[in-house]
């Protein structure tokens, strides 16, 4: 039985292996998200990734400061949109450096229409 050698990683327009730029978008939030939008032009792995992180982070930084005028319930609702953004930041890092397009729900379906819908 013929062996089939394992398939080389796909390298980003940075030099990068996809897994790991993808992993780098979700780093430092929708800091790294922006970055690599702006840096990376051809892996729509990595550009769907950091569009992710992007509208996801910015998008729980946005509700928290809005809630931070609402007294008491607004205090438990900024706890836990920083229980989810923990989640969504390891998830994202776990799922983009597994090679999953990985779609959170609500801002992933943003990022790939934003982005460009990818049939992987």
């Amino acid at each position: 039985m013929e062996e089939i050698p394992p398939e080389e990683p796909k390298k980003t327009s940075l030099g990068m292996e996809e897994n790991i730029e993808g992993l780098i978008a979700y780093l430092l939030g929708p800091i790294t998200g922006i970055i690599l939008l702006l840096l990376e032009k051809e892996s729509d792995f990595v550009r769907f990734h950091a569009m992710q992180s992007t509208i996801t982070f910015i998008s729980i930084w946005v509700l928290q400061i809005i809630f931070r005028f609402i007294p008491l319930l607004g205090m438990l609702l900024g706890m836990l949109l920083s229980l989810l953004a923990l989640v969504f930041w390891i998830l994202g890092m776990l799922k983009a450096y597994q090679g999953e397009r990985y779609k959170f729900p609500i801002f992933g379906d943003l990022a790939e229409q934003w982005v460009g819908k990818v049939n992987v």
